[in-house]
């Protein structure tokens, strides 16, 4: 088996990172670490979104986030407000670090997929054949044409579904050992 990772793992947000959709849930009226939606309640990452991020930059993947929402300033706001807290068992004295940090690139705007890739993969020059695409809709999987290697999420990255580390592992040979 192949000791590789992907270059690049491009998360969707919408019910993949997070428990809602940014569009029709969210209002602007946000703080740090307290991102509201409309009837003021917090939002927040799914519960093992923050170890995910770490694990993955720890092992040096490359980060984008692909969402096709109509509210791409409240995605973004969203992404520049919440707080990723440091990695349980890393002992560092680091505080929290925006989500946004995490992502080298945002593809979050309205429109098919397609386009999302097709500009990750001009302005980052790598391969489709070295993306991973984490996305709750099976629709989305049209990315497969370009070469992406595609994971369907049905029930956002969280304890109900397999770790991304671990889909890493076996799509296309890819592992972490």
């Amino acid at each position: 088996m192949s000791t590789r990772l992907p270059n690049l793992v491009v998360f969707d947000l919408d019910y993949t990172l997070w428990d809602l959709w940014i569009d029709t849930h969210v209002t602007d009226k946000n703080n740090v670490n307290e991102v509201l939606d409309k009837y003021n309640r917090p939002i927040s990452f799914y519960e093992h979104i923050p170890q995910i991020l770490h694990r993955l930059r720890t092992a040096g993947v490359t980060f984008a986030a692909a969402s096709r929402t109509s509210a791409p300033t409240l995605a973004r706001s969203a992404l520049n407000l919440l707080l990723v807290p440091p990695m349980d068992d890393s002992g560092s004295k680091e505080g929290p670090v925006k989500a946004i940090e995490f992502f080298d690139q945002l593809e979050i705007y309205p429109g098919s997929k397609l386009t999302h890739f097709k500009r990750l993969h001009k302005k980052m020059g790598i391969p489709y054949s070295e993306m991973l695409f984490f996305d709750d809709e099976h629709r989305n999987r049209e990315v497969e044409e370009l070469g992406v290697t595609f994971h369907l999420v049905q029930n956002g990255l969280d304890d109900r579904t397999r770790h991304p580390v671990e889909v890493v592992d076996d799509v296309a040979g890819w592992s972490l050992t």
